[in-house]
């Protein structure tokens, strides 16, 4: 072992031995949109259902899912917003000029 061989992680090797193809990344990010979209639209009927059975609504349950529902939204558009620009760096730096 004087030779300096690259580091393959036992997994890699196994799938290259084997044949198996690379699958490719699985993105959840429309997955959670939209469950995030079902998700709000039964919490407002929950809501208005509540309302109509009490006549209170809990302003502050309200408030607090939907700046959570709002701010898982906002991370998942900030990642993309990096995947996209790691892509365009990537390109940018692949091309010759």
């Amino acid at each position: 072992m004087d030779e300096m061989q690259e580091y393959i992680p036992r997994s890699e090797k196994n799938r290259e031995e084997q044949g198996v193809k690379e699958r490719p990344k699985t993105r959840y990010s429309k997955f959670i949109v939209a469950l995030v979209i079902v998700l709000n639209v039964v919490f407002t009927g929950a809501v208005l259902y509540v309302y109509l059975r009490i006549g209170n609504e809990p302003k502050t349950l309200i408030a607090a899912w939907f700046a959570f529902t709002t701010g898982e939204l906002w991370l998942l558009a900030n990642i993309k917003r990096a995947e996209i620009k790691e892509g365009e760096n990537a390109r940018s730096d692949n091309d010759d000029y």
